[in-house]
């Protein structure tokens, strides 16, 4: 049987294709695509046409069997001049170097003394809070997760420069989003308004980043921290990693190590406030089997209700809420030839919201995780930290880290929405909250 040339899709302008749709609301307009054209769908953009991918087996085998046809994806790219040739951002020889290297620092043993220092954290943080005190939860939970982020892997306290990352990463993503949605992308280099404000983020990030390698360099003392591995590690002529290939691997994890966490807390905590039903399911978990202390890891087996709010809170806001990936040759998806050059688009949103797999998809019901239905769900119909060998490596600290802070907040504070505040889910290089998420505190 011959494979048909060209999937279904919409037409698009004949100049632009569809990036006006994009530009008003990517992820209506990708869940749209999936719901009137099936798994595999086609549309134009300038210059190149995109290939929506919407089968768990399709995305399996592009992400697991076939993984080395893909390469990292124009989103991706576009975070090089912030992220430069990471983990994140880099393939091949290089991507697989660096994941040596990196992988021990996120071993079970060392993840387990990260999530403990998180709930120390916590703490601290709720103690700065005032009963009634109104607060943006997604900046708290930025703060902690940085700090978090930065003692653990880094050994660095940079609590007096939080304030400095969050508004460097502001402007990072004001730009990352722009230049995801222009047809034309002017050069990094070129003097715009934008691109000067980027350039000084990014100096602002690099000034942070080298400190904090100077600093240990001068201290000589292996803590057994990821820097201190990263400092250490020689290839296989025996040379240390160079000045800049530090720079892009810290300020990297430093970035993706907290973000992640934080927008799965503060889309949780902002789910619970509007369903008290389960926030008092929870807060009842909580008090049964911890009886009021802070939580710990070791804790974690019998804390399933709080596990599975932080599961459902992922599924309906993915962190990472689509992949791009780029064809190096053709390839067969349901029954169509995707040619090589192509870009690939799976998306965790469409696919996690999906009625064949999921029931009354955009309820929040952290119940849901306990149903024979959702136990014996294809692979990829829930993949919120991507999968195969890139997913992320941070996943398993993540997820413990989520539920011990949410378990410390829940049977301290209860939250409440501030009326007329707007919260909007946006985009960007991850899915986070506009205006952010303004609740008011009330100690328990």
């Amino acid at each position: 049987m011959s494979l048909s040339p060209v999937p279904p899709g919409p037409r698009g302008h004949f100049l632009i294709g569809s990036l006006p749709e994009i530009r008003r609301d990517v992820l209506g307009f990708l869940s749209g695509c999936a719901r009137e054209y099936g798994d595999v769908v086609r549309y134009r953009i300038p210059n190149t046409a995109a290939y929506l991918i919407n089968h768990p087996d399709l995305i399996e085998n592009i992400l697991v069997q076939g993984y080395r046809n893909f390469v990292k994806g124009r989103i991706y790219r576009a975070t090089r001049q912030v992220l430069g040739n990471g983990l994140l951002t880099s393939d091949g020889d290089a991507w697989q170097r660096q994941r040596l290297l990196v992988q021990p620092a996120f071993h079970h043993d060392r993840i387990t003394a990260y999530a403990d220092r998180a709930v120390a954290e916590t703490e601290q943080l709720m103690n700065g809070w005032s009963d009634g005190e109104t607060i943006d939860i997604h900046a708290e939970m930025k703060r902690l997760t940085l700090q978090v982020a930065a003692k653990s892997l880094f050994g660095a306290n940079i609590a007096d420069e939080a304030h400095v990352v969050e508004e460097a990463m502001r402007i990072v993503l004001e730009q990352f989003n722009t230049r995801m949605n222009t047809a034309l992308l002017i050069p990094e280099a070129f003097p715009t308004p934008g691109n000067l404000r980027l350039q000084k983020a990014v100096r602002q990030l690099e000034a942070i980043v080298y400190k904090i390698i100077r600093l240990r360099r001068e201290e000589n003392e292996d803590r057994g921290d990821l820097l201190s591995m990263l400092l250490r590690a020689r290839d296989g002529n025996g040379n240390p990693m160079s000045e800049s290939e530090l720079r892009d691997e810290v300020l990297t994890l430093i970035i993706a190590g907290h973000d992640t966490t934080a927008l799965a807390l503060s889309w949780s905590l902002y789910l619970l406030a509007q369903n008290p039903a389960i926030e008092s399911a929870l807060r009842k978990e909580l008090q049964t089997e911890l009886g009021g202390r802070l939580p710990s890891t070791k804790d974690l087996p019998r804390l399933r209700y709080a596990e599975m709010v932080i599961k459902e809170s992922l599924r309906l806001y993915p962190t990472a809420w689509g992949i791009s990936r780029v064809a190096l040759n053709d390839f067969n998806a349901g029954g169509y030839t995707i040619p090589a050059g192509a870009s690939i688009v799976m998306s965790q949103w469409v696919m996690q919201r999906d009625p064949r797999y999921y029931e009354s998809p955009l309820e929040f019901k952290p119940q849901r995780w306990e149903t024979e239905k959702v136990k014996s769900l294809p692979k990829f119909a829930y993949f919120p930290f991507g999968g195969g060998p890139r997913r992320c490596i941070g996943h398993g600290f993540a997820l413990m880290e989520a539920v011990l802070v949410l378990a410390a907040i829940i049977p301290r504070v209860r939250f409440t929405l501030v009326a007329g505040h707007p919260v909007e889910a946006i985009p960007s290089f991850t899915l986070y909250p506009r205006h952010g998420i303004k609740m008011a505190a009330a100690k328990l």
